[in-house]
């Protein structure tokens, strides 16, 4: 019978996730990350013409913080999208809607939601060839990351992740 070696692996420090930014919510007002200081952020980063995982994540989002109750309101759920060249402002506050009624929509210039998601380590590239240049999907990281109301990274939550189980994971890290 073979022997087989254990590894471990451990975590020394936190990621180094997140950062300033400059960018503009759904109500055309310009805004820093020092807007968000002083409450904890819940940031996910997809688009509005995404056809699947994007709503399907805003939506586990939304029902985490419904679970929350009153903890919720430390929080401000942030969409960044990944398509600026079509989001904007008034694409951002029609969609944002549709989720939480806090939910915050931030678009900006090419330049500036490359920077952003940089910061954040967030993938995202145009894919497929479409009929025009408005005819095109956009691969994605879909993690959502929960940051502290310092700004400082916390924790994260990728695709998949049932609602019940991040809001008991927010609830904990809250007390």
């Amino acid at each position: 019978m073979e022997k087989t070696k254990e590894v471990t692996v451990q975590s020394i420090g936190v990621p180094q996730i997140g950062g300033s930014f400059q960018l503009v919510n759904q109500d055309g007002k310009i805004v820093t990350e020092a807007d968000f200081i002083g409450k904890y952020m819940l940031v996910y980063f997809g688009y509005t013409y995404c056809p699947d995982v994007c709503p399907t994540s805003l939506t586990v989002i939304e029902e985490a913080l419904d679970m929350l109750g009153d903890e919720a309101s430390q929080i401000t759920p942030i969409f960044i999208t990944v398509d600026p060249e079509r989001d904007n402002p008034e694409a951002m506050k029609l969609y944002v809607e549709h989720f939480h009624p806090r939910q915050v929509g931030l678009t900006g210039s090419v330049e500036q939601v490359k920077a952003v998601a940089k910061a954040y380590k967030a993938y995202f590239s145009k894919s497929g060839d479409g009929y025009d240049d408005d005819d095109y999907l956009i691969d994605h990281s879909s993690i959502t990351y929960l940051m502290a109301p310092n700004g400082k990274f916390i924790t994260h939550f990728s695709h998949g992740v049932e609602a019940q189980s991040m809001a008991e994971k927010i609830s904990e890290i809250l007390k």
